[in-house]
């Protein structure tokens, strides 16, 4: 029988990625702090990316844009352009496809690529790391830094604790080196630990990633499960898995296009709403996204989830709530009505500062509950020829009149991709 080969997996994570593309295209900032983020005009918002120089400074991602001019007050500020990214993040998807077609989207800036089967064509991991970002670098200006072992999460362990730190941008984590290399790393180094889990860590006398591997599988899910209730097994498990470096999912292209489990927007009001009138134009709003991306997608959702939180930040209030309709559906009027009635049902009528919108357990939209009451062929024809004309000419080109209120944030959401400009 023919020993099984290990795999090679690579994490390749595009350094600083927003600021290095807009950095490659305004080369006058090559030496300057540059940041990409929210509002520059309005000098608010967080920052999404900074370069290396900017970090220098002690900018960090996800902080607030005039705490970052605080500490550099000669930052160069640049706003998002989302959908210039995706682009230039397709691009640099194709060039790793180049290499190998098991290639799998993480997120716009990481990807991962199962080159096992590439080795004799491109030659040793290093090697082939290093061709990749050179070419990578001459297409698009960006730096790529690549993690290297056998399964996804140690590759992503690689990259974000070491090949993010060191000159070459490359960094290989063997399995068995892992007791060596990853267990003395502070338990807050670990994926998917953040601030308050290291509290929890810190609190059960768990210090480094090893104190957690070397912790008996029984006895993590026993303390978890008296720390945070009986539900916690699985969390357990894969903090357990994840320190002793155990990950058998494949590198799976296309894992995007597979079918969601819900389709959701939500929306950071700029300030707070307090008139019935004004959160109805949100909801109104955030129900035509999600019905249209249902539309697009071929779906009718049975349940219905709104989430809502009301100012003041440091001490806000809300509520998460869904319920189940009459029957699938993905028009707009219907499920704006239930959203209407479900977020009533439980407001405290405190300012709202945001509003998040879900549709969930689908069926297809090719059989649908005909009703005494509703011309539904009517109405779904009326849906379809609405959202081809936005699809053709965009989101704005048709909007209701509630949108062209004060309160309206359809005109300025369809300039933006994911709440950032395009």
């Amino acid at each position: 029988m023919r020993e099984q080969r290990e795999r090679v997996i690579f994490l390749a994570d595009c350094q600083s990625f927003y600021a290095s593309v807009e950095k490659v295209e305004h080369p006058q900032y090559k030496d300057r702090p540059v940041a990409v983020a929210g509002d520059p005009a309005r000098r608010s918002g967080i920052i999404l990316a900074a370069c290396p120089i900017a970090k220098s400074y002690g900018v960090t991602t996800a902080e607030r844009l005039g705490e970052a001019l605080n500490k550099c007050p000669d930052l160069v500020i640049m706003r998002p352009r989302m959908q210039h990214y995706i682009d230039v993040s397709l691009m640099i998807t194709q060039i790793y496809k180049e290499y190998t077609d098991l290639v799998e989207i993480f997120s716009i800036d990481e990807q991962f690529l199962d080159v096992s089967g590439s080795l004799r064509m491109f030659g040793d991991p290093t090697t082939m790391a290093q061709s990749i970002q050179q070419k990578v670098l001459k297409q698009t200006g960006v730096n790529v830094r690549v993690g290297i072992s056998s399964n996804k999460m140690l590759s992503k362990i690689a990259t974000d604790i070491w090949a993010k730190k060191n000159e070459s941008g490359i960094f290989t984590l063997p399995k068995s080196d892992i007791e060596t290399l990853l267990w003395p790393q502070p338990v807050n180094k670990m994926f998917g630990v953040g601030s308050r889990m290291t509290s929890h860590f810190l609190r059960l006398g768990m210090h480094t990633i090893g104190d957690i591997a070397r912790t008996p599988l029984p006895r993590l899910k026993e303390q978890f499960r008296a720390r945070f209730g009986k539900q916690s097994n699985i969390q357990a498990e894969v903090m357990w898995r994840t320190a002793n470096g155990l990950d058998d999912s494949p590198v799976t292209p296309g894992t995007f296009n597979t079918a969601p489990k819900s389709v959701g927007h939500m929306i950071t009001l700029h300030k707070d709403y307090i008139e019935m009138d004004h959160v109805n134009t949100i909801l109104l709003e955030l129900t035509e996204e999600v019905c249209r991306d249902c539309r697009r997608k071929g779906y009718m959702g049975s349940v219905i989830s709104v989430s809502c939180m009301c100012s003041p930040y440091e001490d806000p209030t809300g509520f998460s709530r869904q319920m189940k309709m009459l029957d699938p559906t993905n028009n707009t009027n219907v499920v704006f009505e239930a959203a209407k009635t479900l977020f009533y049902r439980y407001w405290d009528t405190l300012p709202v500062r945001r509003i998040g919108l879900t549709l969930s357990n689908f069926a297809s939209d090719q059989e649908y509950q005909l009703t005494l009451f509703e011309d539904q062929i009517k109405l779904r024809s009326l849906d379809k020829v609405t959202d081809k004309i936005k699809d053709r000419y965009g989101s704005a080109a048709i909007i209701r009149a509630s949108s062209l209120t004060s309160s309206g944030q359809a005109l300025e959401r369809s300039q933006k991709i994911g709440g950032h400009y395009k």
